[in-house]
């Protein structure tokens, strides 16, 4: 119970520090994108805002219990938020859309009704600096997803790194429009907006098993399962949520024959590999309740 709760906190407190600085992060890159008129900076500010959000989700399930909120996840403000985003990210890369287009027309039509983008090297420096930010939170989540086996926290690295190489190239071409190059801005701001869709996306196939609440398996179904190992006497209280094949989250209560007591761990592992075997990746939470009436926790994952 005291490893389960440690790594749960750890992630928790490793996902919040993440938060605030990808927050910082978001912050500088759409004042400097709003000060420049910068249209690749402002739609590569929306990987960050997508980034922030899924990680503000991974914060209020890590720090949940599955009781707690009826079911690991989220409820139904996590819901709504999710539906103001989409709406939000809709307008936002429909007008970013909008205004390269245009930008890209009056390039080629050598029109003088072009927004001008204001870049100076100041400016260039102080993003490198919120790009060399965001690689090394990306990488201390990524380690700290190492030792603490913390699938979550992989999956925030990784659209961290994935982030921060977006802010590399939209780097380049900001060097490129003070050259001389104006075409470049509006060009990356299309490929940024085409980049957060996809980004937004594998958010959301992320964090949808969490935001189902129906019941993912028949609680009968996965008794039967459960007995399949040996040394348990009883299983109830089972819950389960998610989608089968995609994410499940299971919870139950076992009782082990006396003799098993010693080797209960074992035991839940087998238990989570059983389920994992049959129904696919898989989060089990399991009480196992002892005869003095006291209750051990192991909290395993896939």
């Amino acid at each position: 119970m005291s490893e389960a709760q440690g790594r749960r906190q750890a992630s928790r407190q490793v996902l919040f520090a993440s938060l605030w600085l990808t927050l910082l992060v978001l912050a500088v890159k759409v004042w400097i994108g709003w000060a420049t008129q910068a249209l690749s900076l402002v739609a590569e500010s929306l990987h960050t805002l997508i980034d922030s959000f899924s990680i503000l989700l991974s914060v209020i399930s890590v720090s949940s219990s599955f009781s707690e909120r009826t079911g690991w996840g989220h409820g139904k403000l996590e819901a709504t938020m999710t539906l103001l985003l989409v709406a939000f990210l809709g307008f936002a890369c429909l007008s970013i859309l909008a205004v390269s287009a245009s930008q890209l027309e009056a390039i080629a039509s050598r029109s003088t009704d072009l927004l001008p983008v204001k870049i100076n090297p100041l400016l260039l420096q102080v993003l490198g600096v919120v790009m060399a930010i965001s690689f090394c939170v990306a990488a201390f989540e990524l380690y700290e997803a190492r030792v603490l086996e913390s699938a979550t926290l992989r999956f925030s690295a990784n659209h961290l790194f994935q982030d921060a190489w977006l802010m590399i190239l939209v780097l380049v071409g900001l060097v490129g429009v003070s050259w001389g190059y104006t075409w470049i801005d509006p060009a990356l701001g299309i490929v940024m907006v085409v980049t957060a869709v996809i980004s937004c996306w594998r958010v959301l196939n992320w964090q949808i098993p969490s935001l189902m609440h129906q019941i993912a398996i028949a609680p009968e179904a996965l008794a039967q399962t459960i007995h399949q190992v040996e040394g348990i006497t009883h299983c109830y209280a089972i819950n389960s949520r998610g989608i089968v094949g995609r994410q499940v989250f299971v919870e139950m209560h076992l009782i082990l024959h006396p003799e098993c007591i010693g080797i209960a761990r074992s035991i839940a592992e087998r238990v989570e590999r059983a389920i994992r075997e049959r129904y696919g990746p898989a989060k089990v939470v399991i009480y196992i309740d002892s005869i003095g009436g006291k209750d051990k926790r192991s909290n395993t994952s896939s």
